[in-house]
Protein backbone atom coordinates (compact mmCIF):
# COMPACT_ATOMS: atom_id res chain seq x y z
CA UNK A 1 0.00 0.00 0.00
CA UNK A 2 1.17 3.68 -0.47
CA UNK A 3 2.41 5.33 2.34
CA UNK A 4 -0.06 8.41 0.89
CA UNK A 5 -3.58 6.57 0.51
CA UNK A 6 -5.81 8.92 2.85
CA UNK A 7 -4.26 12.24 1.27
CA UNK A 8 -7.10 14.99 1.51
CA UNK A 9 -9.07 12.51 3.71
CA UNK A 10 -10.19 13.75 7.15
CA UNK A 11 -10.03 11.93 10.13
CA UNK A 12 -11.71 11.66 13.31
CA UNK A 13 -10.76 9.37 16.13
CA UNK A 14 -12.37 9.01 19.06
CA UNK A 15 -10.27 7.24 22.40
CA UNK A 16 -7.03 8.93 20.82
CA UNK A 17 -5.57 9.55 24.11
CA UNK A 18 -5.36 5.70 24.40
CA UNK A 19 -2.62 3.00 23.43
CA UNK A 20 -4.28 1.62 20.47
CA UNK A 21 -6.48 5.01 19.03
CA UNK A 22 -3.80 7.21 19.12
CA UNK A 23 -1.40 4.18 17.06
CA UNK A 24 -4.64 4.51 15.00
CA UNK A 25 -4.17 8.34 14.73
CA UNK A 26 -0.88 8.16 14.11
CA UNK A 27 -1.03 5.81 10.96
CA UNK A 28 -3.72 7.47 9.55
CA UNK A 29 -1.95 10.43 9.63
CA UNK A 30 1.47 8.73 8.05
CA UNK A 31 -1.26 7.76 5.38
CA UNK A 32 -2.22 11.37 4.70
CA UNK A 33 -4.91 12.22 6.77
CA UNK A 34 -5.24 15.50 8.79
CA UNK A 35 -6.62 13.89 12.10
CA UNK A 36 -8.78 15.09 14.96
CA UNK A 37 -7.59 13.39 18.13
CA UNK A 38 -10.83 13.22 20.44
CA UNK A 39 -10.29 12.20 24.06
CA UNK A 40 -12.01 12.78 27.21
CA UNK A 41 -8.30 13.24 28.65
CA UNK A 42 -7.94 17.25 26.49
CA UNK A 43 -4.23 16.66 27.47
CA UNK A 44 -3.40 12.88 26.38
CA UNK A 45 -5.16 14.01 23.50
CA UNK A 46 -3.20 16.65 22.88
CA UNK A 47 -0.03 15.03 23.56
CA UNK A 48 -0.74 12.34 20.75
CA UNK A 49 -1.50 15.35 18.50
CA UNK A 50 1.35 16.57 19.18
CA UNK A 51 3.30 13.75 18.80
CA UNK A 52 1.86 13.05 15.21
CA UNK A 53 2.97 16.64 13.97
CA UNK A 54 6.37 16.26 15.55
CA UNK A 55 6.82 13.62 12.61
CA UNK A 56 5.48 16.29 10.01
CA UNK A 57 1.99 15.32 9.61
CA UNK A 58 -1.36 17.33 10.47
CA UNK A 59 -2.98 16.27 13.42
CA UNK A 60 -4.88 18.41 16.83
CA UNK A 61 -6.22 17.23 20.00
CA UNK A 62 -9.69 17.92 20.95
CA UNK A 63 -11.12 18.21 24.59
CA UNK A 64 -15.03 15.52 23.84
CA UNK A 65 -17.34 13.38 25.34
CA UNK A 66 -18.37 10.87 23.58
CA UNK A 67 -21.90 10.14 25.74
CA UNK A 68 -22.47 14.28 25.17
CA UNK A 69 -24.09 14.83 21.95
CA UNK A 70 -24.14 18.43 22.54
CA UNK A 71 -20.34 18.18 23.36
CA UNK A 72 -19.52 16.24 19.96
CA UNK A 73 -22.08 18.90 17.87
CA UNK A 74 -19.44 21.61 19.36
CA UNK A 75 -16.40 19.40 18.83
CA UNK A 76 -17.57 18.94 15.15
CA UNK A 77 -18.18 22.38 14.08
CA UNK A 78 -15.11 23.24 15.53
CA UNK A 79 -13.35 20.29 13.34
CA UNK A 80 -14.87 21.43 10.09
CA UNK A 81 -13.77 24.93 10.69
CA UNK A 82 -10.21 23.29 11.06
CA UNK A 83 -9.66 20.61 8.66
CA UNK A 84 -13.15 20.11 6.55
CA UNK A 85 -16.05 17.79 6.86
CA UNK A 86 -14.87 14.17 8.27
CA UNK A 87 -14.16 11.61 5.85
CA UNK A 88 -13.41 8.66 8.37
CA UNK A 89 -14.71 8.13 11.96
CA UNK A 90 -13.09 5.63 14.03
CA UNK A 91 -14.98 4.62 17.53
CA UNK A 92 -12.23 3.58 19.44
CA UNK A 93 -13.60 5.30 22.79
CA UNK A 94 -14.76 2.46 25.35
CA UNK A 95 -13.46 0.43 28.04
CA UNK A 96 -14.38 -1.61 31.18
CA UNK A 97 -14.02 -0.29 34.33
CA UNK A 98 -12.87 -2.02 37.66
CA UNK A 99 -16.47 -1.20 39.29
CA UNK A 100 -18.02 -3.70 37.08
CA UNK A 101 -16.03 -6.73 36.77
CA UNK A 102 -16.51 -9.14 39.68
CA UNK A 103 -13.55 -10.94 41.53
CA UNK A 104 -14.75 -14.55 40.76
CA UNK A 105 -15.22 -16.33 37.08
CA UNK A 106 -17.65 -18.69 38.63
CA UNK A 107 -20.12 -18.86 41.15
CA UNK A 108 -18.87 -19.18 45.02
CA UNK A 109 -21.21 -19.98 48.13
CA UNK A 110 -21.52 -17.18 49.33
CA UNK A 111 -21.39 -14.64 46.53
CA UNK A 112 -25.14 -13.83 46.89
CA UNK A 113 -24.43 -12.57 50.59
CA UNK A 114 -21.13 -10.74 50.43
CA UNK A 115 -20.24 -7.16 49.94
CA UNK A 116 -16.67 -7.29 50.82
CA UNK A 117 -16.20 -7.45 46.83
CA UNK A 118 -17.71 -7.59 43.96
CA UNK A 119 -20.12 -10.46 42.78
CA UNK A 120 -22.53 -11.08 40.17
CA UNK A 121 -25.32 -9.85 42.54
CA UNK A 122 -23.88 -6.85 43.89
CA UNK A 123 -23.19 -5.01 40.94
CA UNK A 124 -24.51 -1.67 40.84
CA UNK A 125 -26.76 -0.88 37.97
CA UNK A 126 -25.03 2.78 37.44
CA UNK A 127 -21.89 1.07 37.10
CA UNK A 128 -23.52 -1.40 34.63
CA UNK A 129 -25.16 1.54 32.91
CA UNK A 130 -21.65 3.16 33.07
CA UNK A 131 -19.90 0.45 31.04
CA UNK A 132 -22.17 -0.90 29.16
CA UNK A 133 -23.50 3.18 28.07
CA UNK A 134 -19.02 3.82 27.31
CA UNK A 135 -19.27 1.52 24.69
CA UNK A 136 -22.36 1.63 23.22
CA UNK A 137 -23.78 4.96 23.27
CA UNK A 138 -19.82 5.92 22.62
CA UNK A 139 -20.66 4.61 19.37
CA UNK A 140 -23.78 5.76 18.60
CA UNK A 141 -23.38 9.29 19.25
CA UNK A 142 -20.15 9.95 17.27
CA UNK A 143 -21.25 8.16 14.59
CA UNK A 144 -25.01 10.72 14.30
CA UNK A 145 -22.91 13.67 14.69
CA UNK A 146 -20.07 13.03 12.19
CA UNK A 147 -22.19 10.35 9.99
CA UNK A 148 -23.72 13.51 8.04
CA UNK A 149 -20.27 14.79 6.56
CA UNK A 150 -19.89 11.38 4.75
CA UNK A 151 -23.55 11.34 3.21
CA UNK A 152 -23.40 10.30 -0.51
CA UNK A 153 -19.66 10.38 -0.75
CA UNK A 154 -17.09 7.68 0.17
CA UNK A 155 -17.13 7.61 4.03
CA UNK A 156 -15.98 5.30 6.39
CA UNK A 157 -17.14 4.30 10.13
CA UNK A 158 -14.75 1.88 11.60
CA UNK A 159 -16.02 0.69 15.54
CA UNK A 160 -13.92 -0.82 17.92
CA UNK A 161 -14.98 -3.94 18.90
CA UNK A 162 -13.76 -7.06 20.86
CA UNK A 163 -13.03 -11.19 20.98
CA UNK A 164 -15.93 -10.63 24.25
CA UNK A 165 -18.18 -10.08 21.44
CA UNK A 166 -17.50 -13.55 20.11
CA UNK A 167 -17.67 -15.35 23.34
CA UNK A 168 -17.99 -13.31 26.39
CA UNK A 169 -14.82 -13.47 28.87
CA UNK A 170 -15.59 -14.04 32.98
CA UNK A 171 -15.39 -11.03 35.32
CA UNK A 172 -16.87 -8.18 32.67
CA UNK A 173 -20.42 -8.78 31.96
CA UNK A 174 -20.90 -5.72 30.54
CA UNK A 175 -18.02 -4.98 28.70
CA UNK A 176 -18.81 -8.17 26.82
CA UNK A 177 -22.46 -7.16 26.81
CA UNK A 178 -21.58 -4.03 24.96
CA UNK A 179 -19.10 -4.97 22.33
CA UNK A 180 -21.56 -7.60 21.47
CA UNK A 181 -23.62 -4.87 21.03
CA UNK A 182 -20.83 -2.87 18.91
CA UNK A 183 -21.01 -5.93 16.29
CA UNK A 184 -24.24 -6.17 15.82
CA UNK A 185 -24.70 -1.93 15.60
CA UNK A 186 -21.87 -2.62 13.04
CA UNK A 187 -23.71 -4.69 10.40
CA UNK A 188 -27.00 -2.53 11.53
CA UNK A 189 -25.14 0.58 10.34
CA UNK A 190 -23.54 -0.85 7.71
CA UNK A 191 -26.82 -2.15 5.88
CA UNK A 192 -28.36 1.47 6.83
CA UNK A 193 -25.81 3.43 4.97
CA UNK A 194 -25.01 0.83 2.23
CA UNK A 195 -27.18 2.91 -0.24
CA UNK A 196 -25.78 6.42 1.57
CA UNK A 197 -21.80 5.85 0.19
CA UNK A 198 -20.75 4.91 3.87
CA UNK A 199 -18.76 1.69 4.80
CA UNK A 200 -19.31 0.52 8.17
CA UNK A 201 -16.87 -2.12 9.71
CA UNK A 202 -15.55 -3.44 12.76
CA UNK A 203 -12.10 -4.52 14.19
CA UNK A 204 -12.15 -6.44 17.07
CA UNK A 205 -8.67 -7.22 18.64
CA UNK A 206 -7.88 -9.86 21.11
CA UNK A 207 -5.22 -9.21 23.74
CA UNK A 208 -3.13 -6.06 23.83
CA UNK A 209 -1.91 -4.66 26.81
CA UNK A 210 -3.13 -1.54 27.50
CA UNK A 211 -3.43 1.15 30.70
CA UNK A 212 -7.00 -0.11 30.98
CA UNK A 213 -6.55 -3.86 31.16
CA UNK A 214 -3.75 -3.23 33.34
CA UNK A 215 -4.67 -4.72 36.66
CA UNK A 216 -6.51 -7.77 35.30
CA UNK A 217 -3.36 -8.42 33.14
CA UNK A 218 -0.46 -7.73 35.49
CA UNK A 219 0.27 -7.73 39.55
CA UNK A 220 1.11 -4.46 41.00
CA UNK A 221 5.15 -5.62 40.81
CA UNK A 222 4.49 -6.10 37.55
CA UNK A 223 4.27 -9.82 36.97
CA UNK A 224 1.71 -11.62 34.92
CA UNK A 225 -1.35 -12.47 36.56
CA UNK A 226 -3.64 -15.93 36.79
CA UNK A 227 -5.63 -14.52 33.96
CA UNK A 228 -2.54 -13.56 32.03
CA UNK A 229 -1.35 -16.85 31.85
CA UNK A 230 -4.94 -18.02 30.99
CA UNK A 231 -5.10 -16.15 28.14
CA UNK A 232 -1.44 -16.87 27.12
CA UNK A 233 -2.16 -20.34 27.05
CA UNK A 234 -5.60 -19.68 24.80
CA UNK A 235 -3.73 -17.82 22.56
CA UNK A 236 -1.85 -19.92 19.89
CA UNK A 237 0.49 -17.27 19.14
CA UNK A 238 0.90 -17.59 22.54
CA UNK A 239 1.31 -13.64 23.40
CA UNK A 240 -0.34 -10.28 23.59
CA UNK A 241 -0.61 -8.39 20.37
CA UNK A 242 1.04 -4.95 19.38
CA UNK A 243 -0.60 -2.05 18.67
CA UNK A 244 1.67 -2.17 15.14
CA UNK A 245 -0.24 -5.27 14.41
CA UNK A 246 -4.04 -3.53 14.15
CA UNK A 247 -2.53 -0.75 11.47
CA UNK A 248 -2.99 -3.07 8.63
CA UNK A 249 -6.21 -3.90 9.09
CA UNK A 250 -7.38 -0.34 9.93
CA UNK A 251 -5.70 0.94 6.21
CA UNK A 252 -7.27 -1.61 4.59
CA UNK A 253 -10.67 -0.90 5.87
CA UNK A 254 -10.20 2.86 5.48
CA UNK A 255 -8.74 2.52 1.85
CA UNK A 256 -11.77 2.79 -0.25
CA UNK A 257 -9.80 1.25 -3.38
CA UNK A 258 -8.56 -2.02 -1.60
CA UNK A 259 -11.89 -2.40 0.36
CA UNK A 260 -14.86 -0.24 -0.93
CA UNK A 261 -17.19 -3.67 -1.41
CA UNK A 262 -16.45 -4.62 2.00
CA UNK A 263 -19.07 -3.49 4.57
CA UNK A 264 -20.44 -5.01 7.76
CA UNK A 265 -17.97 -7.12 8.92
CA UNK A 266 -15.69 -7.40 12.18
CA UNK A 267 -12.56 -8.53 11.85
CA UNK A 268 -10.87 -10.21 14.55
CA UNK A 269 -7.10 -9.24 15.28
CA UNK A 270 -6.03 -12.10 17.80
CA UNK A 271 -3.23 -13.96 17.13
CA UNK A 272 -5.42 -16.81 16.88
CA UNK A 273 -7.63 -16.87 19.84
CA UNK A 274 -10.90 -17.24 18.24
CA UNK A 275 -10.23 -20.18 16.25
CA UNK A 276 -8.60 -22.41 19.39
CA UNK A 277 -11.18 -24.65 20.91
CA UNK A 278 -8.31 -25.04 23.69
CA UNK A 279 -7.61 -28.80 22.62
Amino acid sequence: MSNKILEGKVAVVTGAGGVLCSAFAEALAKAGAKVALLDLNEDAAKEAAAKICAEGCTAKGYKANVLDKACLEEVHDAIVKDFGKCDILINGAGGNSPRCTTAHEYYEAGDELTTEFKTFFNLEKSDFDFVFGLNIMGTLLPSQVFAKDMLNGDGTIINVSSMNAFTPLTKIPAYSAAKAGVSNFTQWLAVHFANAGIRVNAIAPGFFATKQNQALLFNEDGTPTARTDKILKATPMGRFGKPEELLGTLLWLCDNTASGFVTGVVVPVDGGFSAYSGV
